[in-house]
């Protein structure tokens, strides 16, 4: 038997379009998420140059601004101008804004986006602070140095962190989505070890459909010899992300490498499902699993962040069942909150879904007979 397997993983390394959709495809596509998601980022908000125009006297607002100026996020730059200037200034888009300090403090864009609604919530927050200091001077004046001093002491607080403390970057949730879709493609893999059993779409199955190997031992050897190839392939990506790009995996890598594992089972499963199914021809096969593993990827949220969310909301049932999406939440089990139950519901679903597939494509070889080979 260990024989058969050498020959299956030979036979397997050799086939270099398999190989390039199962290894080095999701790396190419996980290089490209980095440069485009992370990096991307990093520059997209830089300094905002806004102008103020002082109709009256505002101080208070005046110092506000100008704290925010020095402030380590550099996130404003304050000129201040007359109208005249300060108008034109916007209409040539040297400002992004024209803050008013007058009866009430204003601001004036000329567009809507993100720079200009960062703005709108700077405006939002002095406003919201003054009105905080004004009811308690009418309400509670014998607090007003307490106020103050808290004030003072306000920052920005709001991170995002998973339930275990962990600080954690919203993108991630498409790296987790794209090991979904690495596991599925082990489906290619699967595939060619199908093909190669039935004597009608290669000349190596014909042959093999004479030996005198029990059918099932020949699929349990071809899924062993492609789980072992396929499973090495997934390492290696989790490693080129944690190590190389280092995503903010958190997890204990033993529990992401069992994920990992259980995803390359069922995608090999379903590989050998399609490729054993009727007498298709190859590329119609290819088809239907490019197919069902783009869609799966789909909606397990590679291409939409928020859609297993939406799908939970509205079809809790196709997370249950989507072999992306389980292998996704089992990954934010480990990374994100801590959910050992449903981490585990989550493999066992995954276990018995390559079960039933291995059972189906076991059945379907067993019962294809040829009238000459």
């Amino acid at each position: 038997m260990l024989h058969l397997i050498k020959y299956r993983l030979k036979s397997s390394l050799r086939n270099r379009q398999s190989m390039f959709w199962a290894l080095f495809f999701p790396m190419i596509l996980a290089t490209l998420f980095y440069f485009t998601i992370f990096k991307m980022e990093e520059g997209d908000i830089t300094t905002i140059p806004v102008a103020l125009v002082e109709k009256e006297q505002g101080e208070a607002f005046t110092d506000f601004l100008l704290e925010m100026e020095k402030d380590d996020s550099h996130i404003i730059s304050v000129k201040e101008m007359d109208e005249d200037q300060a108008l034109k200034a916007l209409e040539e888009k040297e400002v992004k804004g024209v803050f008013y300090v007058g009866e009430k403090v204003s601001l004036s864009v000329s567009n809507k986006g993100i720079e200009e609604s960062i703005l709108e919530s700077i405006l939002k927050s002095y406003v919201d602070g003054a009105n905080v200091m004004e009811n308690v001077a009418n309400l509670h004046p014998e607090g007003m140095g307490a106020a103050i001093a808290s004030m003072n002491d306000y920052q920005n607080l709001v991170e995002s962190v998973s339930l275990k403390g962990v600080a954690t970057d919203g993108n991630i949730q498409y790296f987790f989505a794209l090991i979904a879709m690495a596991c599925l493609y082990g489906c290619f893999l699967g595939a060619d070890t199908a093909f190669e059993l039935q004597a009608n779409l290669t000349t190596l199955g014909a042959r093999r459909c004479v030996t005198p190997v029990h059918k099932l031992k020949m699929i349990v050897v071809d899924m062993i010899g492609t789980l072992i190839l396929h499973f090495a392939n997934l390492v290696l990506l989790l490693l080129y992300l944690r190590y190389v790009l280092r995503i903010g995996f958190d997890g204990q890598m033993g529990k992401m490498v069992l994920v990992a594992f259980m995803g390359c089972v069922i995608g090999v499963s379903l590989g050998i499902l399609v490729g054993s199914i009727g007498r298709m021809k190859e590329g119609i096969k290819v088809g239907i699993m490019l197919g069902v593993s783009m869609i799966s990827s789909f909606l397990s949220g590679l291409m939409i962040g928020n859609m297993k969310d939406v799908i939970e909301k509205n079809a809790p049932v196709i997370n249950r069942l989507n072999p992306a999406a389980l292998i996704s939440d089992a990954f934010y089990c480990i990374n994100v909150y801590d959910d050992p139950s449903r981490f585990y519901r989550n493999l066992w679903t995954l276990g018995v879904l390559s079960i039933m597939m291995l059972v189906g494509a076991y059945l379907l070889v067993r019962r294809e007979r040829y009238d000459s080979i």
